[in-house]
């Protein structure tokens, strides 16, 4: 029996797949549970017009993110934090600090604090390679350098 799965099953397929199971799964499980529905002819059209849309929507997303990180190739942020002896910070420089000095920076777009990708706040001085986040396929690196505050 063909069906079309409503959520990714596993050991099936994911979400938006056509499969082939045996009627008994089909009707027993698959279909009461709300996993999957038949894949009628016109389920089947609606199915191929929603990946193209998909397709076409991913597409424009990656070129966007491609546009957007052409504009953070090759930046500088300078942020400045206070620091004691050996260089350590008394605080620490955030995604959120990283985001807002970007968004300084004279681009014509906001970079969201999540799209900072860092593991752990810096915490001392230095230059750090940070990469940004602009899409599900487009990561950017900026050169963050923390200088000590001036007093």
């Amino acid at each position: 029996m063909r069906l079309i799965l409503r959520e990714t099953v596993e050991h099936l397929g994911p979400a938006g797949e056509v499969v082939d199971v045996k009627p008994g799964y089909a009707r027993n499980y698959l279909i009461p549970k709300g996993l999957a529905y038949r894949a009628t002819d016109a389920a089947l059209k609606l199915i191929e017009e929603d990946r193209r849309q998909r397709s076409e929507r991913t597409r424009r997303d990656y070129l966007e993110g491609r546009r957007r990180a052409s504009q953070l190739e090759g930046k500088t942020f300078t942020l400045h934090a206070l620091a004691g002896e050996g260089g350590k910070l008394f605080g620490s420089v955030t995604q959120r600090e990283i985001a807002e000095k970007a968004a300084q920076s004279g681009i014509d777009f906001e970079v969201e604090r999540r799209d900072v990708v860092l593991d752990e706040p810096i915490k001392a001085l230095g230059e750090y390679r940070i990469p940004i986040r602009l899409g599900a396929e487009v990561e950017v690196e900026v050169r963050v350098v923390v200088e000590a505050e001036p007093v």
